[in-house]
């Protein structure tokens, strides 16, 4: 529907003031004549909406690769994630479509209940505390849980433009104008490379969402709601957010292996139904773990691996997951560890230069850098020792 010059104020307004080069003017500018120029920027975006196109000039993003982690290595290409720079004004009219979308598919419960990526009061806090709070049941009640965190490879780079309009529009019902819109702004796109100020030459992107873009993610989403029917099929139970899905099942210590073997087949078919639409599931990277109590871990009935895909993955004590280090007795003592260890690094960088910095600057860095990583999640620490709770106070 088309929107109004207040609405798209409010958009600009609330939106971070980051330039791109490919913005006709710096952002900044923008906003300080935004008045002059919201009336041209609405009618733009209502005539997108209404003749159900994406501008063109909008289709052109720069992309600047990113090392996923400082310690990987810098000189392969896959450690390196493909972010791509848009426009300004592309990224406000995303932002107005997300939220009339976002409105439909609340108001008619087309969201997966157990995907918890791009939804208000869902967030990475609240699908690990899900996840975890089901394993403490599962430990309480002396069952042993398998965890498996699958893992895609460039899951928003594959993402078929067809599949994608057709599960839009046949199982969830996105139709007519707003259908075309879409159709227009997957198609046509194009990306430039830029290493070191050096440009590559603009080729067509044939498939896949922008990654930085802000449709993408939720784009994605949708391509994937299917999924939950091949784990309510194998009665796993699951927890997604956006390309990160967890599984998990739990029993007796007696009936591990058979559940391990269902667990197995449900990855197998949740790779076949991958493929099928054009994902990868990276079997080597992969995690499995087994939650369990001591006294099981002693038993010497444990199994040490599972199959996943054309991969034996072998159990760890540790695994990863959103962020947040979980280990198999769920103590969240290596949590807590590797959390202090970030916070002493940031403070020593801190104390480092603080003599050149205000105290209004240093609160800032503080804020930032220690008390965000002592904020990250922190529900999933009721209950644990007061000990734990002592190193990070």
């Amino acid at each position: 529907r088309p929107v109004s010059e207040d609405d798209v104020r409010k958009m600009i307004l609330k939106s971070s003031p980051k330039s791109c080069e490919l913005d006709p003017m710096p952002t900044s500018l923008l906003f300080e004549c935004i008045d002059e120029v919201v009336p041209a920027i609405t009618h733009v975006v209502n005539e997108s909406f209404l003749s159900g196109t994406f501008p063109s000039m909008f289709k052109t993003a720069i992309v600047k690769p990113l090392l996923k982690k400082p310690s990987l290595d810098q000189d392969d290409l896959k450690n390196y994630r493909p972010v791509s720079n848009l426009s300004f004004l592309s990224k406000v009219a995303e932002k107005l479509v997300l939220s009339q979308l976002s409105e439909y598919l609340n108001a008619n419960q087309l969201f997966s209940p157990v995907q918890s990526a791009y939804r208000p009061n869902h967030s990475t806090e609240t699908a690990l505390v899900k996840i975890v709070n089901d394993l403490l049941l599962a430990l309480d009640d002396g069952k042993v849980s398998v965890l498996t965190l699958l893992d895609l490879s460039a899951a928003f780079d594959t993402i078929d433009h067809n599949i994608l309009l057709h599960r839009l529009e046949h199982a969830f019902g996105i139709t007519g104008t707003a259908l075309s819109w879409i159709r227009s702004y997957l198609s046509d796109r194009d990306q430039t490379v830029v290493v070191n100020g050096l440009k590559s030459e603009p080729f067509r992107l044939l498939y896949g969402v922008p990654q930085g873009s802000v449709l993408g993610p939720i784009l994605f989403v949708l391509y994937t709601k299917p999924l939950d029917d091949i784990f309510d099929r194998h009665s796993v139970c699951h927890h997604s957010f956006a390309d990160d899905t967890q599984m998990r099942n739990s029993s007796s210590l007696d009936q591990l292996d058979t559940t391990i073997s269902a667990m197995q087949e449900c990855v197998s078919d949740v790779k076949s139904w991958m493929t099928l639409n054009r994902l990868q599931l990276n079997d080597g990277k992969t995690e499995a773990m087994l939650v369990m109590s001591k006294r099981a871990s002693t038993s010497g009935l444990i199994p040490q691996s599972m199959r996943i895909g054309d991969t034996d993955v072998d159990f760890s004590d540790l695994v990863k997951n959103l962020g947040v280090t979980l280990d198999s007795s769920l103590s969240m003592h290596q949590q807590v560890t590797n959390t202090c260890t970030a916070a002493y690094i940031e403070l020593r960088r801190i104390s480092s230069i603080c003599q050149y910095l205000t105290v209004d600057a240093t609160k800032t860095l503080i804020s930032a850098f220690v008390l965000s990583r002592l904020d990250y999640c922190n529900a999933l620490l009721s209950g644990v020792p007061q000990y734990l709770l002592d190193r990070l106070q």
